[in-house]
């Protein structure tokens, strides 16, 4: 029995895969960080002697860039001590990141995607240092094709961090999926001509996920797996 080399099964695949970029979120959705975001940005806020944000409006702006996302879950904190605030923030997410990891199921679920030959990314509201920080502790060497954080392009929901990644990887919109799980996510693969995929364990709930028109929602990793899977193998 004869085997077909692997470029000959990629361009099989290809043929007949629905995406060929899949752009991920990071926090929230591949990493279980969604928490320690929260807590660190409410206690960023009291540090500096103002309310401490309740729990839904610190987790609704995950997602963001880090100075946007402090400016709407601290309204009340001046634009002059927003630099002081995101050090604030930056120490208390910092001693949480030893007790950080994957989603379970995560790992698996990327390799098993890398081998459809599909072309993966991150489109996150991470700052540059903060998503390579993240990644260096997680076995995901040659995963990613690409990646794009908020600080050096435009915070979502504006779509030009998607556009970059099609520039660079050259996808045109029609076969890019974004996953995610907040509005500002799938806002975005909006705005930039993609599809986008749902993901209901993170930060926002399935009525404001629901309100950007995903293809769909999915409710675990395992289900991510799955749907994910049926649409790049033929």
């Amino acid at each position: 029995m004869t085997t077909q080399p692997q470029h000959n099964l990629f361009a099989a695949n290809k043929a007949n895969r629905q995406f060929d970029l899949i752009a991920f979120d990071w926090d929230g959705t591949l990493y279980d960080s969604t928490a320690a975001i929260t807590h660190a940005i409410q206690a960023s806020v009291v540090d500096l002697g103002y309310d401490k944000p309740s729990d839904e409006k610190a987790s609704y702006v995950i997602g963001l860039g880090l100075m946007q996302a402090l400016a709407y879950a601290a309204p009340d904190v001046p634009p002059e001590r927003f630099a002081e605030l995101g050090l604030r923030y930056r120490h208390h997410f910092s001693k949480a990141l030893g007790e950080l990891n994957l989603f379970e199921g995560v790992l698996p679920m990327l390799n098993a995607l890398k081998a459809t030959g599909a072309l993966l990314a991150v489109a996150t509201g991470k700052s540059r240092s903060g998503l390579n920080e993240v990644l260096q502790t997680m076995d995901l060497r040659g995963v990613f094709d690409d990646s794009r954080t908020a600080d050096e392009t435009n915070g979502k929901p504006d779509p030009l961090m998607l556009h970059e990644l099609m520039d660079t990887l050259q996808v045109t919109p029609d076969r890019v999926l974004m996953v995610g799980d907040t509005s500002h996510d799938l806002g975005m693969a909006n705005n930039a001509g993609c599809h986008s995929l749902g993901v209901s364990y993170g930060a926002h709930d399935q009525a404001n996920l629901d309100a950007c028109h995903p293809m769909a929602v999915v409710h675990s990793v395992g289900e991510m797996h799955q749907w994910l899977l049926a649409r790049l193998l033929p």
